[in-house]
């Protein structure tokens, strides 16, 4: 039986946008959308309970976001479901990074962070 490790047990993928009808660049609010899939790569249920974000932007002003699920739920992933959803954020410049981690409970009662790896927040035409 293969052991499996906490960072290989969902597997989640981001894809960001500019969102320049939400943005203000005068006043250096710069608005993303932010699309996000989850999977289930393990072989028993697993419920997202919280999520951490880190922000950051070009001047490595850092915002931290911490709370209960995501969009309003704690999803359930039955072995090889996905759940999908966007939100969003704002920075003060037109490029900036996220990352963070969902905490994570498998059906065994075993808890776990799940990593999301860092991805960038650009506005169009802005990094080479």
């Amino acid at each position: 039986m293969k052991i499996q490790t906490d960072t290989d047990m969902v597997e989640i993928k981001a894809v960001s946008r500019f969102l320049p009808d939400q943005s203000d660049l005068p006043e250096n609010r710069y608005v993303f959308a932010y699309h996000i899939t989850i999977t289930n790569r393990s072989e028993q249920t697993v419920k997202l309970l919280t999520r951490h974000w880190i922000i950051t932007d070009a001047e490595d002003k850092v915002q931290e976001v911490r709370g209960e699920g995501v969009i309003g739920q704690q999803p359930e992933l039955r072995p090889g479901e996905s759940f999908e959803y966007t939100s969003g954020c704002s920075i003060a410049t037109p490029v900036g990074t996220m990352k963070g981690s969902y905490f994570m409970e498998a059906a065994d009662g075993r808890q776990f962070d799940a990593p999301i790896a860092e991805f960038t927040l650009a506005m169009p035409r802005t990094l080479h």
